[in-house]
């Protein structure tokens, strides 16, 4: 004698194994993703010795260290954008921001950067367009050197 499986028996094994299918493509296409977003250095904990100090493999150079920025030096107050009501023009405006507790800023076009060193030279540049060589940690630069730009 032949049994008949029922419309709700074939609905139930299509619908899980579509489930199982649907699962087990979102396990490895997030492995994917994972595995191509790939970690920034600055993320990466430099490796240490047993004696604490910095292994081999951390002494070595890395995209960060020397890296060359360039943009207009202002403040974290006013941006690139100084008020003209002041009656300053950008390099007095920058000066007396920091004066008054703000933080030397490179403006590059959408981008912006705390500048963190170095700051009788950003006053004297202040409002200038510079190129910047230092170490970028986060949305800080380090400042090692500082010249004038074009």
């Amino acid at each position: 004698m032949r049994e008949t499986h029922s419309w709700f028996g074939l609905l139930t094994l299509c619908a899980t194994a579509s489930i199982a299918t649907a699962i087990g493509l979102a396990v490895v296409l997030s492995g994917a993703v994972a595995a191509f977003a790939g970690a920034d250095a600055s993320d990466v904990a430099a490796p240490v010795s047993a004696n604490g100090a910095p292994s081999a493999a951390a002494q070595i150079e890395t995209p960060q260290q020397g890296r060359a920025f360039s943009g207009v030096i202002t403040d974290d107050r006013c941006g690139a954008r100084h008020q003209p009501a002041s009656g300053q023009n950008s390099s007095e405006c920058a000066r007396m921001c920091v004066r008054n507790g703000s933080k030397y800023l490179l403006v590059d076009g959408g981008k912006s950067y705390q500048l963190d060193g170095n700051a009788d030279d950003l006053g004297r540049l202040a409002g200038e367009r510079a190129n910047i060589v230092g170490t970028l940690n986060g949305n800080t630069i380090r400042v090692s050197s500082i010249t004038s730009g074009p």
